[in-house]
């Protein structure tokens, strides 16, 4: 019989830790005559980029909002120079463009080779994966040159002049720009070990459950165990002796699991910063579909501005990037139609209680 003596309990004596965040430290350039940087996380972040279907939606979607709407050139004469500009054999203007933002949101910084004639006219754009990239900067933290690997290893140098280079975000004197892969790896990884979680679930639906075997026999538990195991496994089902096993729930519903991981998808959206109703417009009200849609424009024409200067400042070329239609007049002529929220009182605006 079973000793029911309050006195014999007792507790565990368990911690639960502050969270604290993992500080970090800016690459900068030393004392020494030459700072290199090699971009090491290259292959890594492609791996997101790849395999990663939100993200890279979310980063190819801030691209074609950037550069998809084409383009104005104050100087026509830039016209034919541009048109003529071919990247690899296949690119035109446009998509070196494009292919330069989606790296540089990937990676933090973007390069590509300008090639120029005899005259020193711009004749070519060639994209330069950051993976072959080396920055070189001097005592002051200023670019002096880039050197670029070739198949054989070995490093050709390149003067700034000769380099279009994008950088993201860069912070304070950081010698190199910020992946938005970065700050979303957590995220990312959590939406998708649920979704793993949730796929195996699926397939094992009868498993949803503890297992209770009312058994101390090792033996005959691992034979139950290895039944219901393989029963689960072929989608089977295992049939025992009454008392031998019950099945219980875990008291956890599919409908709880969902939720998670629609969580983790709009944590993912928050964190990248293109919200998920420009990247998808699945299960989206008129009403949050615009707000979404005007909360997105600064960040679309912060990249189109930024990309101006880039290639004014590096290319001499005066260029502007068409901005797709705004919402803003709409959504104000949409309030005003609101009848709902006109004819307020004075008194429904203002603050009347006096201060005691």
């Amino acid at each position: 019989m079973a000793t029911l003596d309050i006195n014999a309990s007792t507790t565990t004596t368990t911690t639960v830790e502050d969270y604290e965040v993992e500080g970090v430290s800016l690459d900068f350039a030393g004392d020494q005559r030459e700072t290199f940087w090699d971009f090491t996380d290259v292959s890594t972040n492609y791996g997101y980029y790849f395999n990663i279907p939100e993200l890279k939606s979310a980063i190819d979607t801030l691209a074609i909002w950037t550069v998809g709407k084409g383009y104005e050139l104050e100087v026509t004469s830039d016209e034919p120079i541009i048109d003529k500009i071919n990247g690899w054999g296949k690119d035109t203007f446009q998509s070196i463009m494009e292919n330069l933002i989606v790296t540089k949101k990937i990676i933090g910084d973007s390069f590509a080779e300008i090639i120029r004639n005899d005259k020193g006219t711009l004749v070519n754009l060639k994209p330069i994966s950051p993976e072959r990239v080396r920055l070189v900067l001097n005592r002051q933290g200023i670019l002096k040159r880039y050197d670029i690997q070739k198949k054989n290893g070995k490093y050709i140098q390149f003067e700034t002049s000769d380099i279009l280079h994008l950088c993201n975000e860069r912070v304070a004197d950081q010698i190199h720009g910020t992946s938005v892969v970065d700050a979303t790896k957590w995220v990312i990884d959590a939406r998708n070990e649920a979704l793993a979680d949730e796929r195996m679930i699926k397939h094992r639906e009868l498993a949803l459950g503890v297992l209770y075997v009312d058994t101390d026999n090792i033996t005959k538990r691992n034979k139950i165990m290895e039944q219901y195991s393989k029963a689960v496994k072929n989608g089977e089902v295992l049939v025992l002796p009454k008392d031998t096993a019950e099945l219980k729930d875990t008291g956890i519903s599919p409908k709880d699991r969902l939720a998670w991981i629609q969580y983790l998808e709009n944590f993912f959206y928050q964190a990248v910063r293109v919200p998920r109703v420009i990247a998808t417009s699945e299960g989206f009200t008129e009403a949050g579909g615009k707000v979404g849609y005007l909360t997105f424009e600064p960040i679309y024409t912060k990249e189109q501005r930024t990309l101006e200067l880039d290639i004014w400042n590096q290319l001499a070329i005066k260029i502007k990037f068409n901005r797709p239609a705004s919402l803003g007049g709409t959504v104000q002529e949409d309030e005003a139609k609101n009848t709902g929220q006109l004819g307020f009182q004075p008194k429904d605006t203002k603050a009347t209680v006096e201060r005691e």
